[in-house]
Parts: C-alpha cells; structure tokens; sequence
C-alpha cells in the first residue's frame, strides 16, 4: 500500500481552523498483497478478500478490500497531517461501497479531509471524509473529531484562577 499525502507536509495549525478547510487530501493506493496482510494481522480470512471465484459466487464483482481495512486507510492522511494521532478522539463511518482490488495492479482510494463543524465549547472540530474509488463513494459520513489546542488566553484564565 502506498500513499500519496498532501505536498505541504507540515503539521497543521489546528488553532486557526475553520469550517470548509481542506485538511488533506490523499491517495492510497491498495493491492491484493495488503489484502493478505491486512487479512493475517486481522484475522479475516474470509475468501471474498482474496478468491475470485467465491467473491462471484458471492454476487461480487470480483474480490474486494475489508471494510476495516478501506476505513483505517482512510483516515492515516488526516492523521499525518495533523501530527499527533492522540488527538484524534472518536471516528466513524458508514461502508456504502465496494472497494474491488484486482489481481494484479491496485486500486486507488482518494480522500479528501474537510472540517465539516467546530464546537468551540468542547474544544473539538469534526472532520468530514470524503472517500472515493474509481469516482464511487465508498464509505459515508466519514466522521473523525479532533481535540483542539486550548486557546492562549483560556490557558492563562485557568492558570491565573487556580492561583
């Protein structure tokens, strides 16, 4: 699997976010040789990730990534951008396509990171995945919610009233 990041690689200034910002943007590309690794760190072996014929058996177009697996390669592009995966406090999503890998060659999952809501009270930002495969959308409402930085001037509030 490979990975094509945003070309500006600094970590963002989570601070001065605001909603519609682009966060990044990426392409990963995904082939049958992380479908068996994926398949031997998770332990799904279930053969519509790795035999044609089953998966057309299946009513599959042909083998297909795990969903887990599309789902967690979704989300490493905000996570390097960002810096700090700690800060990454709640993801979800919904799988609403299929992510079909051939045999030889890859498959590309383009997604673009964009911060969809800031809730100032909470100190968090929700981050809106748009994940696509050959221009179908595979997983929907793509949600992660970062822990923002405390603002200077609340830190040295709590700081001057816990003295």
């Amino acid at each position: 699997m490979t990975t094509s990041p945003t070309p500006d690689a600094r970590p963002l200034d989570l601070a001065a976010l605001s909603v519609g910002d682009e966060l990044s943007r990426t392409v990963h590309t995904l082939d049958r040789d992380a479908l068996v690794r994926y398949a031997g760190a998770s332990g799904d072996f279930n053969p519509i990730h790795y035999n044609d014929a089953v998966a057309e058996q299946a009513g599959l177009p042909g083998v297909i990534a795990h969903g887990m697996l599309t789902m967690g390669t979704a989300i490493t592009g905000l996570l390097e951008a960002v810096g700090d995966p700690t800060l990454l406090t709640a993801y979800s999503t919904r799988f609403t396509g299929m992510v079909p890998v051939p045999a030889t060659g890859e498959v590309a999952l383009e997604v673009v990171a964009t911060v969809g809501a800031i809730d100032e009270s909470a100190g968090t930002a929700r981050v809106d995945l748009a994940a696509v495969v050959d221009g179908e959308k595979v997983l929907g409402r793509a949600r992660a919610t970062l822990a923002l930085p405390r603002r200077t001037q609340d830190a040295e509030a709590d700081a001057a009233g816990a003295a």
